[in-house]
């Protein structure tokens, strides 16, 4: 590529274009999406790491921010080995997933992105790796306290491989499914794919130990404000780094994000003072995690006021399953789902792809995705009503195929596994803990369950007892 024709009086002289910043590179727009998915990784690590650590009874600290800070790892390596291009990538017109290949030649990672954008491939595989790393970390919020850390170690690579990567392939990438359903940032890949599957995990691998499920208190509730800080400030990238680029789009997902997971928050801390006279912190956390769940797959395409509705229906609706219809159900409570993943993340999933469908403007539909791509929101139909149900038909469709495939192929992937491994730890194991496990204890000094330090005595070396009078 020859550069001779830009004029350096033209152009300050950082902006104009060489071999190391070639001419469809916007350097703002790279500098924002590698901040984004900085954003987006720190809210696995270190965010759900502390979360996790701190949601669960003191002897499962180690294990449960272990089961994350694993997965980041492993995902990572098979989202560049394979994964992505799966995800992303073209396969003879396959209509669930892309060919398996890596991400790792330079021909690749400096070249464009196959999207629309000003940015290299090196970007996009890695923010969409932050994106695959945070969903299977979601998942295992179903399994805490009980799941055999090596059928973990298994579970990660084979979900991501075969659910995670079809989820995004047929709705983001060149799948049956792309260009129908509105899904901004992945209220159904992410959201709804993890709270389907964590839930049939759980139900594979079996509950906690009894004595567990009947008393369960978070060992740290000031590391879970902490947790759920880098989750909820991390989402200004994860909504803010969906456009790939720094536009309107971004300017608004990002504040539309923040709209509706403050009246989330609000919402259930007021159901929860009305209806048991408390103001739970681990309820108010649980607010804001449905808040950033239900406005992701319509964060840049929703006017404020549509995020405002969305907050308040993702602190009412989810609550209520959890807090009251869980408790009544006879088929909820056979699955132990440790952290309720299922309620904030599958019912607020669902809840904001179905809300997206209906409060989706057509101007920044076409601002994010061209003209004509999706359907108006049912709400912005005006007078032609067709394509409005036309595109909430979608979004109904979208949810249920994403619910049954990760439904069937975790169950599939657990199925094979307990061939291995057993999926559920041995009952010693689940008496003791983060020690049986792991032989490591979260709080090294006093408290719950530690080992009483012995008493050091002074040890006479045996020459210097030889030497000593012998007392008569």
């Amino acid at each position: 590529m020859s550069f001779e024709g830009y004029q350096s009086w033209s152009l300050p002289s950082g902006l104009v274009p060489n071999e190391a910043s070639p001419e469809w590179l916007s350097k703002g727009d790279n500098a924002w999406e590698l901040t984004a998915t900085s954003f987006v990784g720190l809210q696995s690590v270190p965010g759900l790491v502390i979360l996790y650590g701190s949601m669960v009874k003191k002897k499962w600290a180690v294990n449960s921010a272990f089961m994350a800070l694993y997965a980041f790892a492993a995902a990572l390596l098979c989202w560049v080995l394979w994964a992505h291009q799966m995800s992303f990538g073209y396969y003879k017109n396959s209509p669930l997933v892309g060919k398996p290949v890596n991400s790792l030649s330079n021909v690749f990672l400096l070249g464009p992105t196959h999207v629309h954008s000003m940015l290299p491939n090196a970007d996009y595989v890695f923010y969409q790796f932050a994106f695959a790393a945070i969903t299977v970390i979601l998942l295992a919020g179903s399994l805490l306290g009980r799941m055999n850390f090596y059928a973990w170690m298994i579970f990660v690579p084979l979900w991501l491989t075969f659910s995670y990567s079809v989820g995004a392939f047929t709705i983001w990438g060149y799948g049956f499914l792309q260009h129908k359903i509105i899904d901004y940032a992945g209220g159904y890949v992410i959201h709804l794919s993890s709270g389907v599957a964590g839930f049939t995990a759980a139900y594979w691998v079996g509950p906690r130990h009894s004595h567990d499920r009947q008393h369960f208190p978070p060992n740290n509730i000031i590391q879970i404000l902490g947790g759920a800080g880098f989750l909820w400030l991390g989402w200004t990238g994860f909504n803010g780094g969906s456009p790939l680029s720094a536009g309107l789009v971004t300017s608004l997902a990002v504040i539309n994000t923040h709209i509706c997971t403050a009246t989330s928050l609000l919402v259930w801390l007021a159901l929860d003072m009305a209806v048991y006279k408390k103001s739970s912190v681990i309820g108010a956390v649980q607010g804001m995690i449905t808040g950033l769940v239900c406005i992701t797959p319509g964060a840049g395409l929703v006017d404020p006021w549509a995020a405002a509705l969305m907050g308040v229906m993702s602190g009412s609706i989810p609550w209520y399953t959890m807090m009251n219809l869980h408790r009544k159900s006879a088929f909820f409570q056979s699955v132990d789902d440790t952290l309720g993943v299922f309620h904030t993340h599958a019912v607020a999933g669902v809840l904001g792809g179905l809300l997206s469908g209906l409060f989706a403007k057509p101007k920044l539909l076409n601002l994010m995705y061209g003209n004509g791509v999706y359907g108006p929101g049912l709400l912005h139909s005006r007078g032609h009503i067709h394509p409005g149900l036309k595109q909430m038909a979608y979004q109904f469709a979208g949810a249920v195929f994403i619910a049954a495939w990760n439904a069937v192929v975790t169950s599939i992937i657990c199925l094979v596994i307990s061939r291995i491994v057993n999926l559920r730890m041995d009952e010693e194991a689940l008496e003791v803990g983060d020690d049986a496990v792991h032989g490591e204890e979260a709080y090294a000094l006093w408290g719950d369950g530690e080992r009483v330090p012995k008493r050091r005595r002074l040890r006479i070396p045996l020459i210097c007892r030889r030497l000593m009078p012998t007392p008569v």
